[in-house]
């Protein structure tokens, strides 16, 4: 409404918030009614003990109400406020009330729903008759048509005299329900904004812990990271020089041999290919801690290498508009090719497609075998690796395999920080 208010006129909004409205009036007054009832009769019935058990039933009023409203936040809200109150599968009467009443969620839905039957209930009911009013005045060239002019009185004691005296006040009417469309987007903001602040799970110290923990294990993951780039470094400098120098070595001094072909330099020649073998391995364990090409090019351009590597062939689509997060970018490259290895040994598949896009500030990754299917998690394909690592990042990891084929993979990562 605030960003395209002309537009939000032409949508479906305005309806959905006369509807939200319309309910929250009707709701609130069997609300209201209800909570006088239960309080009345309460305190009237508390000499006889009675009446606790009804005020002790008053004091969890607000848990159906709150569930009731969830569902219809759904009008206006496509994700409602979540049940902040924990399972009490098979628990008795006594034990679920006295649980309840422990639970800081259940006074604050109690007093959503005083509020709700109070403050919302008038300022719906106001909504309500300025709604109706402002349909009447759009009504009334048709009412002043259907019915005789003298019977139609907008104004005691003067009658309108034909439809085309009353488009003034039609028009008055069109003008009012303008005014009804902002003022229900205005007042159904303010509902679902409280319903947000009461309704919604709010443990602080659990979700400070959660929070502490999740910022640890980032720390660890970027500890990580930073190590096996220190080993990476060191390997590429050091041993990998080293075994440079070692070869080069080698090839001199077969050379001072010439072309002898005694023993010695047999083995100078099976120790320079040795050592051409053990540079190769260095090499490639190099590349598998961390490509160089991910660093200077990107996810793109080393997923496209290990394509070009790998013994299926792989069809690499992943446009993204600009690089993403080293963090979020390292994390992609080896869930992509944990995802190839696993195609590799246990689909079957004769082709492998990995696609990825940019979305919503979310890396979003497809890979699709034509496998026979059947992955599971349990099984010891890696998936629960993969899942782990997604994680770290708070992504996500879907497997979408049935018998038979094919296997997706799914993954998302967010890009923000």
């Amino acid at each position: 409404m605030k960003r395209h208010p002309l537009r939000f006129l032409t949508s479906s909004w305005p309806v959905r918030c006369w509807a939200f409205l319309f309910g929250g009036f009707l709701l609130g007054l069997a609300v209201l009614v209800s909570l006088a009832l239960l309080l009345c009769f309460g305190v009237l019935l508390s000499v006889v003990g009675v009446g606790l058990v009804i005020l002790a039933v008053t004091m969890v009023f607000g848990l159906p109400v709150a569930n009731l409203e969830r569902r219809r936040l759904r009008l206006v809200e496509p994700v409602p406020p979540p049940d902040p109150h924990r399972s009490l599968a098979g628990a008795g009467a006594r034990t679920w009330l006295q649980t309840r009443l422990r639970e800081r969620a259940t006074w604050r839905e109690l007093g959503y729903a005083v509020i709700l039957a109070v403050f919302f209930t008038g300022a719906n009911a106001g909504f309500v008759v300025l709604l109706g009013l402002s349909g009447m005045l759009v009504a009334t060239p048709v009412v002043v048509w259907a019915l005789a002019p003298e019977a139609v009185m907008i104004i005691p004691g003067q009658a309108i005299d034909g439809p085309v005296a009353a488009l003034p006040f039609c028009g008055l009417g069109l003008l009012g329900l303008v005014l009804c469309a902002y003022v229900a987007g205005l007042l159904a903001a303010a509902q679902v904004k409280t319903a947000w602040f009461l309704l919604s799970p709010r443990d602080e110290p659990s979700r400070s812990r959660v929070i502490e923990l999740t910022r640890s294990r980032i720390r660890l993951a970027d500890a990580f990271e930073a190590e096996r780039r220190r080993i990476e470094r060191d390997l590429h400098d050091g041993a990998q020089q080293q075994l440079v120098a070692l070869t080069m070595t080698l090839g001199l001094a077969r050379m001072e041999m010439g072309e002898s072909d005694s023993a010695a330099a047999e083995l100078v020649t099976r120790a320079r290919r040795e050592a051409r073998q053990a540079l190769d391995e260095l090499r490639r364990l190099v590349r598998g801690i961390h490509p160089q090409v991910l660093t200077d090019h990107g996810l793109a351009a080393a997923v496209a290498e290990v394509a070009m590597g790998h013994p299926l062939p792989v069809t690499v689509d992943i446009d993204l508009p600009h690089r993403l997060p080293g963090m979020v970018e390292s994390t992609a490259y080896f869930t992509v090719t944990e995802a190839l290895t696993n195609a590799a040994k246990h689909s079957g598949a004769s082709q492998v497609a990995v696609v990825g896009r940019y979305v919503n500030d979310r890396l979003i990754l497809l890979i699709t075998d034509d496998g026979h299917g059947g992955a599971d998690p349990a099984g010891g394909t890696g998936l629960s690796g993969l899942a782990d690592r997604m994680a770290i990042l708070k992504g996500r990891l879907v497997v979408s395999s049935p018998k038979g084929g094919p296997t997706q993979l799914r993954v998302e990562v967010p890009c923000s920080g």
